[in-house]
């Protein structure tokens, strides 16, 4: 049986971990700031009303107590922290050991590829596998959603070893596993990255630049046309970098194929009309002045500096002409760099 070590502690950590070890398809080791909170075994509430409990191994705060004898290591982390924990365990990962990541769309590959030895076996989702939510820190979690298939991206491994991880995946996590051509089709996306910026950009920036609004407005439920042209601009530029880009054609579908619309009214009254986007808030605060963008939200610490940077670099990297992700990008790390004056 392969063990796994899977870093960080939030909503995907708690499932993947606790849904791994009750199926008995892998040993799990937790590397989490916090060990002193998880017990010794994690119960996963699924959507058919059922409760899996997981035995974990070892839990521990430091790298050299999980990495060494790990055959798989997964960051289950945001972007800001991918980085700081790559650095974390290079130390003590074998050359055989397959490091992942299970949303490649904030930087995983890109940061591992400055990091990690040039041959390190890397493997990534291109979207995550599970939707998760924790209930009781280190304790409970629940298992909101499964996906039909999941898309990986797996680099620097012989033919035989990644026919092997595309079996284990399968099995581990009992859904078919699409192998993708390049790690680019797993890190590249026009989801969040182009999704989140262009609402936040139009709600938030230009015409809209200072104002404060009476009241919380809905992300989705309340998108506008003008924030689905700004999408669909952007998208345009992305599918520009693309076809420059050494990645398989097709791979991704454009926003409108996506979401069946033909143009930016009809995407956004799709947006808004999407039952699992109803009831999602905007990043707002509530002040004296009326609500204001919350800076500090994830739509902005995340999706600006871990998702479209790496799309707005390598669209100058190629000399790609990319207007509109310039001007998204320039306004949101502006107002990080500021922040958020």
């Amino acid at each position: 049986m392969k063990t796994i070590c899977i870093c960080g502690g939030g909503s995907l950590g708690h499932v993947i971990a606790g849904w791994l070890a009750a199926k008995g398809k892998a040993r799990v080791n937790i590397l989490t700031g916090r060990p002193k909170l998880w017990q010794p075994c994690i119960d996963i509430h699924t959507p058919d009303g059922n409760t899996l409990h997981g035995k974990l191994g070892k839990v521990s705060s430091h790298a050299a107590e999980v990495i060494p004898d790990s055959d798989i290591v997964l960051l289950c982390l945001p972007g800001y922290l991918i980085a700081s924990e790559l650095e974390a365990i290079r130390p003590h990962l074998a050359a055989d050991t397959l490091v992942g990541g299970v949303f490649s769309s904030t930087g995983f590959f890109f940061e591992a590829h400055r990091i990690l030895p040039s041959s390190q076996p890397l493997w990534g989702f291109q979207r995550v596998p599970f939707i998760a939510r924790v209930a009781e820190y280190g304790s409970s979690a629940n298992l909101l959603g499964f996906k039909d298939s999941l898309s990986v991206a797996i680099e620097n491994v012989s033919d035989t070893v990644q026919s092997s991880m595309v079996s284990w995946l399968n099995d581990a996590f009992e859904c078919p596993i699409h192998l993708l051509g390049h790690y680019l089709e797993a890190s590249l996306t026009n989801s969040n990255p182009l999704l989140h910026t262009s609402r936040l950009y139009t709600l938030f920036g230009g015409d809209n630049e200072g104002k404060a609004y009476d009241r919380m407005i809905y992300f989705y439920e309340e998108w506008t046309d003008e924030a689905a042209d700004m999408l669909i601009r952007m998208d345009e530029e992305f599918f520009r970098l693309l076809g420059a880009l050494p990645a398989s054609e097709g791979f991704l579908p454009t926003i409108l194929d996506y979401y069946e619309s033909h143009d930016a009214q009809s995407l956004a009254a799709k947006l808004r009309s999407i039952k699992g986007f109803k009831g999602i808030a905007s990043p707002m605060v509530s002040t004296s002045e009326g609500w204001m963008p919350d800076f500090g939200s994830r739509y902005f610490t995340e999706d600006f500096p871990h998702g479209l940077k790496y799309i707005w670099l390598l669209a100058h990297e190629h000399g790609i002409d990319v207007p509109n992700i310039d001007k998204v990008y320039a306004w949101g790390m502006d107002k990080l760099n500021k922040g958020g004056r």
